[in-house]
């Protein structure tokens, strides 16, 4: 049996599927592609997380597309963290391509161009449905995480949540979190003091300030109301495929605080809310974190504690998780650790640098008898990758240099026509852009300092009124007394007078 022959046979057996799954392409040997060697991920083990890692230009954003698109005609929903502007193109369908065409003649696979149902969501101003959550859904523990709190701080932010519940005070937005804080030091330093033990001005002006950085990148336009139902990120079209959320995140680039705030919020929500699927056929929801690096890079330990906790855990409620990077030394090893799929494009060796890296990318794969791990990742070309998936066991299949298939929805951005023709068909534009400003703790907090400042003056009015009044009457004095008063004067004065004159 020749080499080809073997290899065929290695991937039939390694990628040989009993349930639903999506072909990523064919596998290829010595750069040449094995038609109909199929490369395979089972729709059972895409809740156990993903890497898809390369160097720009090598194909990443279109290997993302094409699971999008798999996920989506299966009636899997996907949502889709756009950083670079370049995937709302998925709601239309292919132009096609000679070179389209001659791919898909190599891998074996017909080639059918298509657009998906796609929603555009929003975290700032741009145009999309608004993705927002109150304070007070976020919750003390992860506020402090995302502030990067000590402990007496995280314990002060605890308090505000405890006083706020008490007293049903509502934290929507930033600005009701900071009058709590500030009137827990200020006006009502008194009634903290008697119910939850003193609180350190030095430590809440160390929170305000850590809350003004947040602001400073937006936060602002992120909490508060109308919430958003993590249940509406996993509907399904009239014709059964599942919707591909977009969340348009070109201009927060430069905002990370914001971007692992939203990306925090939002997994702890889904986790918090979607029920245990156990040992489901397929998951429930996928999401796709575009330039993962900028959620880990400004990462303090203990938000890096928080992501590994919820990757580890949000896999049992149905799930998936993939991040999409550079290159995989991006992700904090443990996390690393706990990914089922890794794609990996063709990375660039142009220093001593780069070529650790390779070596140390080359270690995450598992070994093959037909490619040198480290030599392969530099000598791929553009569409070509080397994929490691789990298979419907949990165990990992055999490694394969893989020539990827094309995207079905056009390689493009939408025109502004187009965009406005997506959010002008969107029910959940409705639903969630009309800004709602309810009574909440900010509101409630004034009012009561302004009620007490109120009494306060009206007591001071009563006392400064008490105060003439007395003088009044010590100067009007009845004359009678006037009388008796002069009399007891004048024989004091007259006594002393007679006893000099003895």
């Amino acid at each position: 049996m020749g080499n080809k022959e073997k290899f065929f046979e290695h991937i039939e057996q390694g990628y040989a599927m009993k349930g639903d799954y999506i072909t990523m392409g064919a596998g290829m040997l010595d750069g040449e592609t094995i038609t109909n060697a199929y490369i395979k991920v089972p729709l059972k083990t895409m809740n156990r997380h993903g890497l898809i890692a390369g160097a720009t230009g090598t194909g990443k954003t279109k290997t993302l597309q094409v699971l999008a698109e798999n996920l989506s005609d299966k009636g899997i929903p996907v949502l889709l963290m756009d950083l670079k502007g370049d995937l709302s193109g998925i709601a239309q369908p292919s132009p096609g391509h000679p070179k389209i065409d001659e791919r898909h003649e190599k891998i074996g696979l017909p080639f059918e161009a298509k657009g998906f149902p796609v929603e555009i969501l929003s975290l700032s101003e741009q145009s999309g449905v608004r993705l927002r959550a109150t304070v007070s859904e976020f919750g003390p523990v992860l506020l402090s995480r995302i502030l990067d709190l000590s402990v007496t701080q995280e314990g002060i932010v605890a308090v505000v949540f405890k006083y706020c519940d008490d007293h049903k005070l509502p934290l929507l937005d930033l600005k009701d979190f900071k009058k709590v804080l500030q009137y827990a030091t200020g006006e009502g330093k008194d009634e903290f003091q008697k119910a939850y033990g003193r609180i350190s001005t030095s430590s809440t002006g160390t929170i305000l300030r850590k809350i003004i950085e947040l602001e400073q990148q937006g936060a602002d336009l992120f909490f508060g109301e109308k919430s958003f139902d993590v249940d509406d990120l996993v509907r399904i079209d009239e014709n059964g495929r599942g919707y591909v959320n977009i969340i348009r995140l070109t201009d927060i680039q430069d905002r990370p605080k914001l971007f692992s705030t939203f990306m925090l919020s939002l997994l702890a929500e889904i986790y918090s809310t979607f029920p245990e699927q156990g040992d489901s056929d397929r998951p429930e929801l996928v999401l796709f974190i575009d330039e993962a690096h900028l959620i880990f890079d400004n990462a303090s330990k203990a938000l890096l504690d928080q992501i590994e906790s919820i990757v580890k855990l949000i896999r049992s409620k149905g799930i998936g998780l993939y991040f999409v990077t550079q290159n995989p030394t991006d992700v904090p090893d443990d996390v690393l650790a706990q990914l089922g799929l890794k794609v990996q494009h063709a990375l660039r060796a142009f220093t001593a640098k780069d070529r650790k890296a390779i070596k140390l990318t080359a270690q995450n794969y598992p070994i093959s008898d037909f490619y040198d791990t480290a030599e392969i990742l530099t000598s791929l070309g553009t569409g070509e990758a080397l994929i490691s998936a789990l298979d419907e066991k949990g165990r990992p299949t055999p490694l394969a240099a893989t020539m990827m298939r094309a995207p079905m929805s056009r390689m493009d951005i939408l025109s502004d026509s187009e965009i406005k023709e997506v959010l002008d068909s969107s029910k959940l534009i409705k639903k969630y852009n009309e800004e709602i400003d309810r009574e909440s703790a900010y509101e409630i907090l004034n009012e009561k300092i302004e009620k007490v400042e109120k009494e306060a003056e009206k007591e001071k009015e009563v006392r400064t009124s008490s105060r003439r009044s007395t003088s009044r009457k010590s100067t009007r004095m009845n004359p009678v007394v006037k009388v008796l008063t002069s009399a007891t004067f004048i024989r004091g004065v007259l006594g002393v007078l007679k006893k000099v004159i003895r």
